[in-house]
């Protein structure tokens, strides 16, 4: 009851940015109700200002399933993580890290309250995407110690390694979309997103656009449906240059990176068109995805990234087997 209470106040207050009006009116002399304007410089002046750029949130934000177990059966409980497992309630249950608690993506913010000893956070997840999702909210509220555990679940224990090996893929290689040598798709300005909010100040536009992130789940997009319509899409290759080159990338991709608001990257990303990252593991492209979202972009990451793609062309960053350790589950609440 404590959490729906607490979601619910949430709610309200996103509402109220967009809804309230002027409590002082005059029946006498009435006012017109003000109108909610554009914010998107606002949220651009707070994040810069406060070390929120895209960059800072992507520093330091992955950390292994290795270094989460040896860190929680250590002798030292000062260094101990704060564990949120944020897969369906069903599926923790049926085996979870010892450590962890259970809650809902749309929960997290709420969860973190519960580290009343402000532990370092790990989100864990079925692959390491969606918690990419989580921590940029978490970061964005304050939370800047929380890190993704690599490869999810999948990495945590064999009978948990379900998703990932399901989900690498060659269709890639000879595909006509997929351009090697590459060709990387010209960069042109645009306007930034429109971001409607009668609140004024930073911070509230900031937890109104978390909240809606939360609220709209994780996007995603698959890399098949990419692959057979690129110019459906706004596409970026978040990977070095000396990658791309190496590699090929997808048909009619811009490579934009670094990414980031105070040095103005962020022009080159069309607002009116659905803006896809992706990356080598889908991992990146998801925190780079939630934070484009927060933006007022349209935005997805390309699922499991180019290891649904190119799997066996990949010489660095691609799944195996011999990611999967063998760390004790426990089942139950």
């Amino acid at each position: 009851m404590k959490k729906i209470m607490k979601l619910a106040l949430m709610l309200t207050f996103v509402s109220s940015l967009f809804f309230m009006g002027c409590s002082d009116k005059d029946d006498d002399n009435p006012q017109p109700d003000p109108q909610a304007e554009d914010r998107f410089e606002v949220l651009k002046t707070y994040l810069t200002n406060n070390d929120l750029d895209l960059n800072d949130i992507l520093t330091d934000w992955i950390t292994t399933a290795e270094n989460v177990y040896t860190t929680m059966t250590d002798v030292d409980p000062s260094n101990d993580y704060f564990i949120i497992d944020i897969r369906t309630e069903a599926d923790y249950t049926a085996g979870h890290i010892e450590w962890a608690m259970n809650a809902t993506y749309a929960e997290i913010l709420l969860a973190a309250e519960f580290n009343i000893d402000n532990l370092p956070i790990i989100v864990v997840c079925y692959t390491g995407q969606a918690a990419g999702h989580a921590v940029v909210a978490l970061r964005l509220s304050g939370y800047t110690n929380a890190k993704v555990m690599k490869w999810g679940m999948c990495s945590w224990n064999a009978e948990t390694a379900i998703m990932w090996p399901e989900s690498i893929g060659d269709v890639g290689i000879g595909n006509a979309n997929w351009n090697l040598p590459p060709v990387i798709k010209e960069n042109t300005t645009h306007a930034a997103p429109k971001i409607m909010y009668l609140a004024t100040e930073g911070a509230d536009v900031l937890e109104g656009q978390i909240i809606k992130l939360l609220e709209g789940g994780f996007k995603g997009v698959t890399g098949i449906s990419v692959l057979d319509n690129p110019t459906d899409y706004f596409i970026n290759n978040y990977w070095a240059i000396t990658d791309v080159e190496h590699y090929g990338n997808i048909k009619d991709a811009h490579r934009i990176n670094p990414l980031t608001l105070k040095d103005g990257e962020y022009v080159y990303l069309n607002p009116d068109a659905t803006v896809v990252t992706y990356c080598w593991t889908g991992q990146t492209s998801s925190m780079i995805t939630a934070y484009l979202t927060v933006l007022g972009y349209d935005a997805k990451s390309l699922t499991y990234g180019t290891n649904s793609l190119i799997h066996s062309n990949l010489e660095t960053h691609n799944w195996s087997d011999a990611q999967i350790k063998d760390y004790q589950l426990f089942t139950g609440n």
